[in-house]
């Protein structure tokens, strides 16, 4: 298919000029009688990127969803739990989750632009743990094929090490010694890259964004099959069970 990179928008220098001021001034009075400008600057735009991932994810990620209704997330934080009763987000983001699982089950792709840093990432953040032993499983059954994911020139190049929450021990069930070990540990396990906010007002943006999904894509493959295939079996068994 024809890629639409030529044509992918950017996020306008006006969109950053507002979350910096929203950084300086999150008060609800303050972003009501400035509600028009972020429409425009920030939240159209963002929704128009979104859109524009959707048809490339059908060539690079074809796994996942990306859909402005289903991705982005809202600009209201909520502090009925927080200490911080600052009502707003200062920054935006998109989460791109597995077709077929909920917006935070899963492995899934993101990004999100910061008055100061413009953030691509992706993986396992807050796995079940029934998957997240499920993805255990996998990796120690095919840890070559893992490796050869994470360990690969162009994935250390853009990401460095994968990273994560960590067990302070291998968990139960597996070598101390196991060529997997170091992997096994982890609680969660994530990808990431942070470049200069500037990025997302150049025409370089689309391809960089895309060309980090592309390359972070095997690794999030590879985290959702054995969870996919878990989530399928506990399936069958409550249908053989009612």
């Amino acid at each position: 298919m024809k890629s639409t990179r030529a044509k992918f928008p950017c996020f306008p220098p006006e969109g950053l000029q507002f979350l910096r001021s929203l950084k300086r001034n999150n008060r609800r009075e303050w972003f009501q009688e400035r509600k028009a400008a972020y429409e425009e600057f920030v939240r159209t735009p963002m929704e128009a990127i979104v859109d524009a991932i959707a048809p490339e994810f059908e060539r690079i990620a074809p796994d996942l969803m990306a859909s402005h209704k289903v991705s982005m997330y809202r600009i209201y934080r909520d502090t009925r739990f927080s200490k911080d009763k600052t009502p707003y987000k200062t920054h935006v983001a998109a989460v791109f989750p597995p077709k077929g699982m909920a917006k935070h089950q899963g492995a899934g792709l993101y990004f999100h632009i910061a008055p100061a840093e413009f953030f691509i990432g992706g993986g396992l953040y807050s796995p079940d743990p029934k998957d997240l032993q499920a993805v255990r499983e996998r990796i120690a059954g095919r840890f070559r094929q893992f490796e050869s994911i994470v360990r690969a020139a162009r994935f250390r190049k853009i990401f460095g090490d994968i990273s994560g929450m960590q067990l302070a021990r291998v968990p139960q069930g597996y070598a101390k010694d196991h060529p997997a070990a170091d992997y096994l540990r982890f609680k969660q396990l994530l990808a990431s890259r942070s470049l200069p906010v500037a990025t997302v007002t150049t025409a370089q943006f689309g391809t960089t964004l895309l060309d980090t999904f592309q390359t972070l894509y095997p690794f999030i493959a590879f985290l959702n099959e054995p969870i996919r295939h878990s989530q399928q079996q506990r399936d069958l068994r409550d249908r053989l069970m009612q």
